[in-house]
């Protein structure tokens, strides 16, 4: 007799596979929210027991490894400790460069790369940070492309003082083009990428986009990708991005070229001391 509860042939009937939960590591800086709470916030620090979050306000909860769910980008989540990092040390930076062990960082030479914001400075320093500092060149910020003209006047270029700028959006008949032409000259090596923002110079696919969302006129651009990743604020969304980039792979060429030009251009003899 056919069963109302499992069909005709309940031998024949497949059984629904159970939904399995993706566990992911807890790393400093990772957004997550308490899926039973809904407290949100970066991971800031964890221990043998426990996982601590802080939200954008700074207020910081505990939660437990085995006790909590937590929601990554619309995903339910389990949090894992992190496995311990081999004590042999990798041989490539994040860079591709070959690391030099027990390398000690130079002083500070004369030469000096120039970028718009804070957040170019803290990407170029999770890739190139090693290297730069193997080579004792500091990366500072423009806090804004109309800045150049007089950066590069208080500067002072010369041979042995080289000065790199890295610009955004620096494509034909841009306003960045104009400030980049008057500028430009031996001592002074003016790059840049095609994006609108730093942000784009990261592979979409690493923050779950199959490609950067078009922001319409009138809205401020990071505001629109805040929206689009469905961040609390911008400082959350610029987290997770960073979070996102572990080495060059995650980056797009168009920022790889400029970059990697940058760095021989003020660490030619003579330029980095």
């Amino acid at each position: 007799m056919p069963s109302k509860d499992y069909g005709p042939d309940p031998i024949a009937t497949p059984l629904r596979p159970r939904r399995t939960i993706r566990e992911v590591d807890a790393e400093i800086d990772l957004v997550v929210e308490d899926a039973a709470s809904g407290f949100c916030g970066a991971i800031v620090g964890f221990d043998k027991a426990t996982v601590t979050l802080e939200d954008r306000f700074g207020a910081t909860r505990l939660f437990r490894w085995a006790a909590a769910a937590f929601m990554l980008d619309g995903e339910t989540v389990t949090l894992r400790r992190p496995v311990l990092a081999s004590p042999v040390a990798s041989s490539r930076t994040a860079s591709g460069s070959i690391a030099v062990p027990n390398a000690a960082t130079r002083v500070a030479q004369p030469s000096r790369i120039l970028v718009e914001g804070v957040h170019d400075c803290e990407l170029i320093e999770r890739i190139w940070g090693a290297d730069l500092r193997i080579e004792g060149v500091v990366v500072e910020q423009l806090e804004g492309a109309d800045n150049l003209l007089d950066a590069v006047r208080e500067f002072r270029p010369s041979a042995d003082r080289r000065l790199g700028v890295l610009l955004d959006h620096l494509v034909t008949g841009s306003k960045e083009s104009r400030i980049a032409a008057t500028v430009a000259g031996p001592h002074v090596m003016v790059v840049g990428h095609p994006f609108v923002d730093i942000w784009q110079a990261v592979k979409p696919e690493r923050v779950g986009l199959a490609a950067w969302p078009v922001i319409p006129k009138g809205m401020p651009w990071k505001e629109g990708i805040t929206a689009h990743l469905g961040a609390p604020d911008t400082a959350t969304a610029w987290r997770r991005i960073l979070h996102a980039v572990r080495s060059w792979t995650d980056l797009e060429p168009a920022l790889l070229g400029p970059v990697e030009a940058l760095i021989d251009f003020v660490t030619v003899d003579g330029a980095a001391g």
